[in-house]
Protein backbone atom coordinates (compact mmCIF):
# COMPACT_ATOMS: atom_id res chain seq x y z
CA UNK A 1 0.00 0.00 0.00
CA UNK A 2 1.48 3.52 -1.15
CA UNK A 3 1.82 5.91 1.95
CA UNK A 4 -0.49 9.33 1.46
CA UNK A 5 2.83 12.06 2.04
CA UNK A 6 2.39 15.90 1.65
CA UNK A 7 4.71 15.51 -1.39
CA UNK A 8 2.79 12.87 -3.33
CA UNK A 9 -0.13 13.19 -2.67
CA UNK A 10 -1.47 15.41 -5.45
CA UNK A 11 0.38 13.17 -7.70
CA UNK A 12 -1.51 9.54 -6.48
CA UNK A 13 -5.03 11.49 -7.35
CA UNK A 14 -4.18 12.94 -10.31
CA UNK A 15 -3.35 9.24 -11.38
CA UNK A 16 -6.60 7.55 -10.17
CA UNK A 17 -8.30 9.63 -13.23
CA UNK A 18 -9.92 7.18 -15.20
CA UNK A 19 -8.93 4.44 -13.42
CA UNK A 20 -12.27 2.65 -13.05
CA UNK A 21 -14.11 4.54 -15.82
CA UNK A 22 -12.89 5.69 -19.14
CA UNK A 23 -13.29 9.63 -18.84
CA UNK A 24 -12.15 11.62 -22.47
CA UNK A 25 -9.28 13.42 -22.49
CA UNK A 26 -11.03 17.15 -21.97
CA UNK A 27 -12.45 15.76 -18.79
CA UNK A 28 -8.77 14.27 -18.07
CA UNK A 29 -7.06 17.78 -18.63
CA UNK A 30 -9.97 19.95 -16.86
CA UNK A 31 -9.90 17.34 -13.39
CA UNK A 32 -6.17 17.46 -13.80
CA UNK A 33 -5.32 20.98 -14.05
CA UNK A 34 -8.69 21.54 -10.94
CA UNK A 35 -6.53 19.07 -8.60
CA UNK A 36 -3.29 20.22 -8.97
CA UNK A 37 -4.30 24.24 -8.28
CA UNK A 38 -6.17 23.23 -5.69
CA UNK A 39 -3.82 21.08 -3.97
CA UNK A 40 -1.10 23.90 -4.68
CA UNK A 41 -3.67 26.64 -3.31
CA UNK A 42 -4.14 24.23 -0.23
CA UNK A 43 -0.56 24.87 0.38
CA UNK A 44 -0.14 27.59 -0.52
CA UNK A 45 -1.99 29.40 1.61
CA UNK A 46 -1.19 26.35 4.68
CA UNK A 47 -5.41 25.77 4.78
CA UNK A 48 -6.28 24.95 8.16
CA UNK A 49 -9.07 22.04 8.74
CA UNK A 50 -11.27 24.31 10.27
CA UNK A 51 -10.85 26.93 7.46
CA UNK A 52 -11.69 23.79 4.98
CA UNK A 53 -14.62 22.64 7.06
CA UNK A 54 -15.95 26.61 7.26
CA UNK A 55 -15.42 26.48 3.28
CA UNK A 56 -17.93 23.37 3.19
CA UNK A 57 -20.29 25.14 5.35
CA UNK A 58 -19.96 28.32 3.15
CA UNK A 59 -20.89 26.22 -0.69
CA UNK A 60 -23.65 24.48 1.30
CA UNK A 61 -25.30 27.47 2.59
CA UNK A 62 -24.59 29.02 -1.16
CA UNK A 63 -26.56 26.13 -2.50
CA UNK A 64 -29.66 26.32 -0.22
CA UNK A 65 -29.78 29.91 -1.70
CA UNK A 66 -30.16 28.79 -5.50
CA UNK A 67 -33.76 29.14 -6.91
CA UNK A 68 -35.62 30.53 -10.03
CA UNK A 69 -34.85 34.33 -8.67
CA UNK A 70 -31.13 33.94 -7.43
CA UNK A 71 -28.15 31.91 -9.05
CA UNK A 72 -25.32 32.17 -5.82
CA UNK A 73 -22.96 30.64 -7.51
CA UNK A 74 -22.96 32.95 -10.70
CA UNK A 75 -23.01 35.68 -8.53
CA UNK A 76 -20.32 34.47 -6.88
CA UNK A 77 -18.08 33.80 -9.98
CA UNK A 78 -18.57 37.45 -10.82
CA UNK A 79 -17.75 38.49 -7.52
CA UNK A 80 -14.31 36.94 -7.76
CA UNK A 81 -14.36 38.11 -11.92
CA UNK A 82 -13.89 34.32 -12.70
CA UNK A 83 -17.67 34.55 -15.23
CA UNK A 84 -15.57 37.97 -17.10
CA UNK A 85 -12.51 35.91 -17.20
CA UNK A 86 -14.43 32.57 -18.73
CA UNK A 87 -16.60 34.72 -21.26
CA UNK A 88 -13.01 36.60 -22.55
CA UNK A 89 -11.61 33.13 -23.00
CA UNK A 90 -14.95 31.69 -24.76
CA UNK A 91 -15.45 34.73 -26.82
CA UNK A 92 -11.87 36.07 -27.66
CA UNK A 93 -12.02 39.60 -30.35
CA UNK A 94 -10.41 39.10 -33.28
CA UNK A 95 -12.06 41.22 -35.94
CA UNK A 96 -14.55 44.23 -35.25
CA UNK A 97 -16.94 41.92 -33.64
CA UNK A 98 -18.74 43.65 -30.55
CA UNK A 99 -17.26 42.70 -27.32
CA UNK A 100 -19.30 40.33 -24.95
CA UNK A 101 -19.48 40.58 -21.25
CA UNK A 102 -20.93 39.22 -18.60
CA UNK A 103 -24.90 37.51 -18.44
CA UNK A 104 -25.14 37.73 -14.90
CA UNK A 105 -27.66 36.23 -12.52
CA UNK A 106 -30.73 38.20 -13.30
CA UNK A 107 -32.15 36.90 -16.74
CA UNK A 108 -35.17 35.72 -17.55
CA UNK A 109 -36.15 33.22 -20.18
CA UNK A 110 -38.68 33.86 -22.88
CA UNK A 111 -39.32 37.41 -22.10
CA UNK A 112 -42.62 39.44 -24.19
CA UNK A 113 -42.03 39.53 -27.59
CA UNK A 114 -42.96 42.82 -28.66
CA UNK A 115 -42.91 45.11 -32.03
CA UNK A 116 -40.05 47.61 -33.14
CA UNK A 117 -40.10 50.64 -30.97
CA UNK A 118 -42.25 49.31 -28.40
CA UNK A 119 -41.72 49.69 -24.62
CA UNK A 120 -40.52 47.21 -22.08
CA UNK A 121 -42.36 49.45 -19.11
CA UNK A 122 -45.06 48.31 -17.65
CA UNK A 123 -44.30 50.52 -14.20
CA UNK A 124 -43.82 53.93 -14.07
CA UNK A 125 -41.48 55.67 -11.28
CA UNK A 126 -41.48 59.56 -10.20
CA UNK A 127 -37.58 59.04 -11.07
CA UNK A 128 -37.40 57.58 -13.91
CA UNK A 129 -35.82 59.00 -17.37
CA UNK A 130 -37.63 57.49 -20.25
CA UNK A 131 -35.03 56.22 -22.98
CA UNK A 132 -35.59 55.38 -26.99
CA UNK A 133 -32.25 52.60 -27.45
CA UNK A 134 -31.99 52.63 -31.21
CA UNK A 135 -29.38 51.31 -33.57
CA UNK A 136 -28.12 48.45 -36.06
CA UNK A 137 -26.81 45.26 -36.39
CA UNK A 138 -23.78 44.22 -38.87
CA UNK A 139 -21.85 41.32 -39.99
CA UNK A 140 -18.33 41.84 -39.80
CA UNK A 141 -18.29 43.18 -43.94
CA UNK A 142 -20.85 45.82 -42.65
CA UNK A 143 -24.08 43.73 -43.90
CA UNK A 144 -27.26 44.65 -42.19
CA UNK A 145 -28.30 41.59 -40.53
CA UNK A 146 -32.62 41.22 -40.93
CA UNK A 147 -34.21 38.92 -38.35
CA UNK A 148 -31.34 38.91 -35.44
CA UNK A 149 -33.48 38.04 -32.32
CA UNK A 150 -32.45 40.59 -28.96
CA UNK A 151 -33.20 40.01 -25.70
CA UNK A 152 -33.09 42.98 -23.49
CA UNK A 153 -33.42 43.68 -19.97
CA UNK A 154 -32.48 45.94 -16.93
CA UNK A 155 -33.16 46.90 -13.15
CA UNK A 156 -35.94 49.51 -12.46
CA UNK A 157 -35.06 53.02 -11.15
CA UNK A 158 -35.31 52.05 -7.80
CA UNK A 159 -32.61 49.75 -8.76
CA UNK A 160 -33.93 46.33 -8.67
CA UNK A 161 -34.53 43.80 -11.37
CA UNK A 162 -38.41 42.59 -11.59
CA UNK A 163 -37.47 39.33 -10.42
CA UNK A 164 -36.11 40.66 -6.87
CA UNK A 165 -39.31 42.95 -6.78
CA UNK A 166 -42.39 41.98 -5.70
CA UNK A 167 -44.12 45.64 -6.57
CA UNK A 168 -42.96 45.44 -10.17
CA UNK A 169 -45.32 43.66 -12.81
CA UNK A 170 -43.93 40.64 -14.06
CA UNK A 171 -41.47 40.94 -16.59
CA UNK A 172 -41.37 44.83 -16.31
CA UNK A 173 -38.29 46.33 -18.25
CA UNK A 174 -37.80 43.16 -20.62
CA UNK A 175 -38.64 42.64 -24.00
CA UNK A 176 -37.66 40.78 -26.81
CA UNK A 177 -37.11 42.04 -30.55
CA UNK A 178 -35.94 41.51 -34.06
CA UNK A 179 -34.27 43.60 -36.56
CA UNK A 180 -35.93 44.69 -39.57
CA UNK A 181 -34.70 44.36 -43.20
CA UNK A 182 -32.07 47.08 -42.48
CA UNK A 183 -30.85 45.36 -39.54
CA UNK A 184 -32.43 48.16 -37.24
CA UNK A 185 -33.61 47.63 -33.66
CA UNK A 186 -35.13 50.22 -31.55
CA UNK A 187 -37.25 49.66 -27.93
CA UNK A 188 -38.39 52.40 -25.58
CA UNK A 189 -37.66 51.52 -22.08
CA UNK A 190 -35.78 53.82 -18.80
CA UNK A 191 -32.47 54.99 -18.04
CA UNK A 192 -30.76 52.21 -16.31
CA UNK A 193 -29.34 53.48 -12.70
CA UNK A 194 -26.26 52.28 -10.93
CA UNK A 195 -27.20 49.27 -8.06
CA UNK A 196 -25.99 47.15 -5.69
CA UNK A 197 -25.79 43.67 -6.34
CA UNK A 198 -27.47 41.16 -4.07
CA UNK A 199 -25.01 41.52 -0.68
CA UNK A 200 -26.69 39.41 1.69
CA UNK A 201 -26.59 36.46 2.33
CA UNK A 202 -22.78 34.12 1.13
CA UNK A 203 -22.13 36.79 -1.63
CA UNK A 204 -22.12 39.67 0.62
CA UNK A 205 -19.98 37.60 3.18
CA UNK A 206 -17.64 37.35 0.15
CA UNK A 207 -17.66 40.91 -0.31
CA UNK A 208 -17.11 41.37 3.25
CA UNK A 209 -14.29 39.20 2.78
CA UNK A 210 -12.24 40.82 0.21
CA UNK A 211 -13.14 44.34 1.36
CA UNK A 212 -14.95 45.24 -1.84
CA UNK A 213 -18.16 46.98 -2.78
CA UNK A 214 -21.17 45.52 -4.10
CA UNK A 215 -22.21 48.44 -6.71
CA UNK A 216 -22.27 48.05 -10.86
CA UNK A 217 -22.94 50.86 -13.22
CA UNK A 218 -26.12 52.13 -15.05
CA UNK A 219 -26.22 49.41 -17.94
CA UNK A 220 -28.16 47.43 -20.45
CA UNK A 221 -28.73 44.11 -20.78
CA UNK A 222 -28.68 42.40 -24.33
CA UNK A 223 -28.48 39.18 -26.04
CA UNK A 224 -28.40 38.98 -29.83
CA UNK A 225 -28.78 35.78 -31.47
CA UNK A 226 -29.15 34.59 -35.23
CA UNK A 227 -28.68 30.92 -36.92
CA UNK A 228 -25.18 31.14 -38.79
CA UNK A 229 -23.37 33.47 -35.80
CA UNK A 230 -22.00 33.66 -32.66
CA UNK A 231 -24.68 34.53 -30.40
CA UNK A 232 -23.73 37.79 -28.31
CA UNK A 233 -24.31 38.29 -24.57
CA UNK A 234 -23.24 41.93 -23.75
CA UNK A 235 -24.18 45.15 -21.93
CA UNK A 236 -24.45 48.78 -22.64
CA UNK A 237 -23.07 51.28 -19.99
CA UNK A 238 -24.13 54.49 -19.40
CA UNK A 239 -21.24 56.75 -20.21
CA UNK A 240 -22.10 59.37 -17.15
CA UNK A 241 -22.62 56.82 -14.70
CA UNK A 242 -20.64 56.25 -11.21
CA UNK A 243 -18.92 53.33 -10.51
CA UNK A 244 -17.82 52.47 -14.11
CA UNK A 245 -14.59 52.42 -13.62
CA UNK A 246 -15.02 50.25 -10.35
CA UNK A 247 -17.92 47.89 -11.23
CA UNK A 248 -18.06 45.34 -8.40
CA UNK A 249 -18.37 42.09 -11.45
CA UNK A 250 -15.29 43.77 -13.62
CA UNK A 251 -17.36 43.66 -16.36
CA UNK A 252 -16.92 46.93 -18.24
CA UNK A 253 -15.37 47.24 -21.35
CA UNK A 254 -14.94 50.44 -22.91
CA UNK A 255 -16.16 49.76 -26.33
CA UNK A 256 -19.86 48.89 -24.56
CA UNK A 257 -19.90 52.43 -23.36
CA UNK A 258 -22.77 54.82 -24.77
CA UNK A 259 -23.56 57.86 -24.18
CA UNK A 260 -27.34 58.74 -23.52
CA UNK A 261 -28.38 61.90 -25.05
CA UNK A 262 -31.35 64.30 -24.95
CA UNK A 263 -33.84 63.03 -27.28
CA UNK A 264 -35.76 65.05 -29.98
CA UNK A 265 -39.54 65.37 -29.43
CA UNK A 266 -40.41 63.02 -32.16
CA UNK A 267 -38.89 59.86 -30.45
CA UNK A 268 -41.23 60.70 -27.16
CA UNK A 269 -39.03 59.70 -24.59
CA UNK A 270 -36.68 62.22 -22.36
CA UNK A 271 -33.46 60.58 -23.88
CA UNK A 272 -31.97 59.00 -26.56
CA UNK A 273 -29.26 56.15 -27.19
CA UNK A 274 -27.79 55.09 -30.18
CA UNK A 275 -25.75 51.65 -30.02
CA UNK A 276 -24.75 49.71 -32.87
CA UNK A 277 -23.60 45.98 -32.80
CA UNK A 278 -21.62 43.43 -34.75
CA UNK A 279 -22.00 39.48 -35.11
CA UNK A 280 -19.26 37.14 -35.88
CA UNK A 281 -20.16 34.59 -38.26
CA UNK A 282 -20.09 31.06 -36.25
CA UNK A 283 -17.34 28.82 -36.50
CA UNK A 284 -17.79 24.74 -36.74
CA UNK A 285 -16.91 24.09 -33.93
CA UNK A 286 -19.59 26.85 -32.58
CA UNK A 287 -22.12 25.14 -34.65
CA UNK A 288 -21.17 21.45 -33.24
CA UNK A 289 -21.55 22.67 -30.29
CA UNK A 290 -25.00 24.10 -30.08
CA UNK A 291 -26.28 21.42 -31.86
Amino acid sequence: MMAITLENVTDVVTASLGRNGEIDARQREIMTALIKHLHAFCKDVKLQHHEFLAACDYLARAGKICDDKRQEFILLGDILGVEVLVDMLSNPVSGSESESTVLGPFYRENPPVLPKGASTVLKNFDDQETAYFEGHVRDADGKPLAGVIMDVWEDAPNGLYENHDPDQPDYNLRGRFETDENGHYAFRAVRPVPYPIPDNETAGELLRYMGHHPNRPGHMHFILSKDGYRPLISQVYDSSSAWLDDDSVFAVKDSLVAEFKKAGPELDTELHVQFDFVLKRAAAEDRIAAE
